[in-house]
């Protein structure tokens, strides 16, 4: 067992280690925070079945074929599907879309290995209802010697009949120092940058690498958090303006850290995140472009479109294709919450608790025109708003209600 590559995450792994011992169930939800090592528990559990050692307290051993095949990301009975397409979702299927319909026909298929055969669903909460339907019966009732792994965001987008149906594994953020480990130990960042790093990510391993590897996403994120502080005394007209500029700043940064995550797969500096040879969908290969963090001539923000080029002047949203804008309205929530976090334990004075240590002096002023009460206020709008951008409402619309609310409140006369 010691062939587990999971960093981190012991309550998980132990018990995944009990599962491959008793005997793992036909189907199992590794739920938990995006970029915490879900996929990278899935593809252990993915090696541990698919090895070939004698000794089965020995797999996953690593140097099998089985092993390797996994490690390399093709092997033949090893099925993953992830979501596709403008809105990043996994659907059922047909007219040239993959989806789950190519999976479940995949697992209809005899192992090419004549052994054990596993499928992966990644960010399982992405699929539709017709997809989740349509998979309910090769969940319940999977091929011989199939084990099928959804790993899931928020379980609570996915039926109850889904859920049901599944053994529950629980991965959450990592320590500090925990991050920092990975970091340093796979040479992707020296100490002081791992430290920020694994700060700034919230124990996420997944996101902190793919800043390492994405030079300038860092400095983006910093831009955008220092500029959100600023706005806070802005007029309202510059605030609406300002927040629909960060939008396209951090589609950007989203750009930049897929371009990260894609070296990591290529380098292997993560646990093996590329897709098989019987791969469907999935981010990999769709998002291989690298945006720079600036445009030679030095553009501002205001200058740059939203897929990375330098505009002439104001580019119209409409021009703008309506998953990018969701994509970068969603990145710039994320990373306003953090900020608002922040800002919040500066107001209480709990400085040795910030994550951002760059923007202290920045989070002293905000805290000072922002009470913690009024900080809470305004995460509760921004987990409304990441609601209503994953329900596909207008990402223009949410983005000029949160800047409208990004005030101090009113002072009593």
């Amino acid at each position: 067992m010691d062939g587990l590559r999971t960093l981190g995450q012991p309550a998980a792994v132990a018990a995944t280690r009990a599962l491959l011992g008793s005997g793992m169930p036909h189907a199992v939800m590794l739920t938990g925070p995006p970029g915490v090592g879900k996929t990278t528990l899935a593809l252990d559990i993915a090696a541990a079945l698919l090895c070939s050692a004698s000794d089965p307290a020995a797999r996953p051993c690593r140097v099998c074929r089985g092993c390797r095949m996994v490690e390399h990301a093709n092997h033949p009975d090893l099925h993953r599907l992830a979501p596709s397409g403008a809105g990043a979702m996994i659907s059922i299927g047909g007219r040239g879309e993959l989806g789950i319909r190519d999976l479940v026909g995949d697992l209809a298929l005899l192992p090419v290995e004549g052994g054990a055969r596993l499928a992966i669903v990644e960010a399982a909460h992405r699929m539709s209802e017709d997809a989740q339907s349509a998979f309910l019966k090769t969940l319940e009732e999977p091929p011989p010697g199939t084990t099928i792994v959804l790993c899931a965001d928020d379980e609570e987008r996915l039926l109850p009949t889904i859920r049901s149906r599944c053994a529950r594994i629980r991965l959450g953020p990592m320590g500090i120092r925990d991050v920092e480990a990975v970091l340093v130990t796979r040479g992707v960042a020296d100490a002081p940058t791992a430290a920020r790093l694994a700060r700034i990510t919230d124990g996420r391993p997944g996101h902190a690498i793919a800043y390492a590897l994405a030079p300038g996403a860092a400095t983006i994120r910093g831009e955008i958090a220092r500029t959100l502080l600023d706005l806070l005394e802005a007029g309202v007209t510059a605030r609406l303006s300002g927040v629909r500029e960060l939008s396209e700043r951090a589609a950007v940064l989203s750009r930049e850290l897929d371009a990260g995550r894609g070296r990591a797969s290529a380098s292997g500096e993560t646990a093996p995140i590329g897709r098989g040879s019987r791969a469907r969908g999935g981010r990999g290969a769709a998002r291989t472009s690298i945006v720079p963090a600036t445009t030679d001539a030095g553009a501002s923000p205001a200058e740059v479109s939203a897929d990375g080029s330098e505009a002439a002047g104001d580019e119209p949203a409409a021009r703008v294709p309506a998953a990018e804008r969701r994509r970068g309205a969603l990145a710039l929530v994320g990373i306003w919450r953090s900020v608002l976090r922040d800002l919040a334990l500066a107001g209480h004075g709990a400085m040795a608790s910030v994550r951002d240590l760059e923007l202290l002096d920045d989070l002293r002023a905000g805290a000072t025109r922002l009470t913690p009460e009024a900080a809470g206020e305004r995460l509760r709008d921004l987990d409304v708003a990441g609601e209503r951008l994953e329900g596909n409402v207008s990402p223009e619309l949410v983005l000029d209600v949160l800047a409208l609310r990004w005030t101090p409140p009113a002072r009593a006369i």
